[in-house]
C-alpha cells in the first residue's frame, strides 16, 4: 500500500505540513461549529441565524451588561462593523436584542426578555447535547484547556502576521 502524500502547495516541509493540517482542521471545525450554533438556535427559536449572529447574541448577554459595537468587535476579534450592524438589525428584528441610546458612542445593545429566554433555552440544549458528549470523553477537559491555550496563541500570531502582510502588501 502506498503512503499518504501530505505535501501540497501550502505544505512542503514538516513544519508546513503540521501547520497546514492544523489550519485545515480549524477550517472544518469552524464550519461544523457554525452549523452546530445555527441548528441549536433553530431548535429553540424561529430565527435562521448564522454562527456569528448566534455568537453576537450570546456575547451581548455575557455578564448581563449592555455592549457597544466596539465591544462586540473586540470580543469577537472582528473588524467588519457593517456586517456586525447587519447582524444586530437581524437580532433586533427578531425581538432578541434591544438597541439603547443614540449617537456614535452612546449606543448599546442588550438582550430582551425573549432574548434571555432563547439564550437560556440554547444553554440548556447545549448542556444536554454538547457538554454531555464532551464530558463522556476521558481526559477531554485537559485537552480542551490545552486547545484553548493553543488557539489563543495562534489568534495572536495570525493577528500579528496579518498586520505584517497588510503593511507590506504590493500594489
Amino acid at each position: 500500500m502506498r503512503g499518504l502524500d501530505w505535501h501540497w502547495h501550502l505544505a512542503e516541509g514538516p513544519a508546513e505540513v503540521d501547520t497546514t493540517e492544523l489550519e485545515f482542521a480549524l477550517m472544518r471545525t469552524f464550519e461544523g461549529f457554525g452549523r452546530w450554533q445555527s441548528e441549536c438556535l433553530a431548535s429553540v427559536c424561529d430565527l435562521a441565524a448564522t454562527g456569528p449572529e448566534n455568537a453576537l447574541l450570546h456575547i451581548i448577554r455575557m455578564n448581563e451588561r449592555p455592549k457597544t459595537i466596539k465591544d462586540l468587535a473586540r470580543l469577537t476579534n472582528r473588524d467588519d462593523v457593517p456586517n456586525i450592524q447587519y447582524s444586530l438589525r437581524k437580532l433586533i428584528g427578531a425581538g432578541l436584542v434591544l438597541r439603547k441610546g443614540s449617537g456614535r458612542s452612546g449606543v448599546t445593545y442588550e438582550v430582551t426578555e425573549e432574548g434571555r429566554r432563547v439564550t437560556d433555552d440554547y444553554g440548556a440544549l447545549r448542556r444536554r447535547l454538547l457538554i454531555q458528549a464532551v464530558a463522556n470523553v476521558p481526559g477531554f477537559g485537559d485537552r480542551l484547556a490545552e486547545a484553548t491555550r493553543t488557539l489563543n496563541l495562534l489568534s495572536g500570531i495570525y493577528e500579528e502576521i496579518s498586520r505584517v502582510a497588510a503593511t507590506h502588501r504590493r500594489g
